[in-house]
């Protein structure tokens, strides 16, 4: 039911996979992968950096945004 799937970090990445019984699809997503730097978001629970970890989502969100509007899926 849904187009994109997304995880923080490659555990999060593994877990959703296992649930959903894998991603023939390709709906399963880490949300930094829609940026310029790929790679896991830290985890402030464990790192006490909120603000980064704020810093990475809201540049993921955009990345994703940017991703879907080329796409056509989101009008501006």
């Amino acid at each position: 039911n849904y187009d994109y799937l997304l995880g923080m970090d490659d555990a999060n990445i593994r877990n959703m996979t296992r649930i959903a019984g894998g991603d023939p699809e390709g709906k399963i997503h880490m949300l930094l992968d829609f940026s310029d730097e790929p790679r896991a978001i830290a985890d402030p629970w464990y790192t006490g950096n909120f603000d980064a970890t704020y810093r990475d989502i809201v540049k993921g969100l955009h990345g994703l945004l940017e991703h879907m509007i080329r796409k056509g899926e989101v009008i501006v």
